[in-house]
């Protein structure tokens, strides 16, 4: 396939994602898949992966996800319009049925380089300062609790255990967003990291003090 008919395809699937995730307000909006692509491009020139790969992938990444649709099987309806070679098929397929995180002990490895980059952009959109934003937009979208402080943190051991949490949003702190920095797999991933991580670490001191009528 030539690098016309490729850029095509990108920009089909584009327009499709966009049409279908414009109006979420659960912080897996359009805009979040955008980051994400900007940030799997990034780390696919620095980790030298097949950039068409990890572009479909990143944009299709969460239409199949169990958070946000019961319907299962999205991508591979998708993808069985385009011309994709057998093999640029199935490494998308792969990507976005593994992409997810499923729990603090639940190991989600990937096996290419492909998958390590759309992983890792995924997560660092879930940290720092974005992160924090996206994680009560969700919150207040499944009508969570801001905090509570009966309710500790559950380091979900298996998959069905995570799916049926709901524990309040300051908990999805502990339960996810703070384990992520030492769960990139690629250096470049992790690089990026080490300062979103920080700024979690900030926002939950501050919010503790303030909680507490400290500050």
């Amino acid at each position: 396939m030539n690098r016309h008919n490729k850029e095509e395809i990108v920009k089909q699937t584009e327009v499709f994602i966009q049409s279908r995730f414009s109006g979420d307000s659960s912080g897996h909006d359009w805009w979040h898949i955008h980051r994400v692509r900007n940030l799997a491009l990034e780390l696919a020139k620095r980790e030298h992966a097949n950039t068409f790969v990890v572009e479909m992938a990143a944009l299709l990444h969460d239409l199949d996800d169990w958070k946000l649709n019961r319907n299962r099987n999205q991508v591979e309806k998708w993808l069985s319009n385009l011309p994709l070679s057998g093999d640029e098929n199935s490494q998308i397929l792969d990507i976005t049925r593994n992409v997810s995180f499923k729990g603090a002990g639940v190991p989600t490895p990937m096996t290419s380089i492909e998958g390590k980059v759309v992983q890792d952009a995924d997560r660092l959109d879930a940290i720092g300062a974005i992160g924090i934003a996206r994680t009560f937009a969700y919150g207040g979208s499944r009508d969570r609790l801001i905090y509570h402080p009966d309710a500790k943190p559950e380091m979900h051991q298996s998959f069905e255990s995570y799916q049926q949490n709901q524990s309040h949003t300051i908990n999805h702190f502990y339960e996810k967003l703070l384990l992520l920095k030492d769960r990139m797999q690629t250096q470049s991933g992790y690089e990026m990291a080490l300062r979103r991580h920080q700024v979690m670490e900030d926002f939950l001191d501050e919010f503790f003090k303030e909680w507490d009528g400290v500050k």
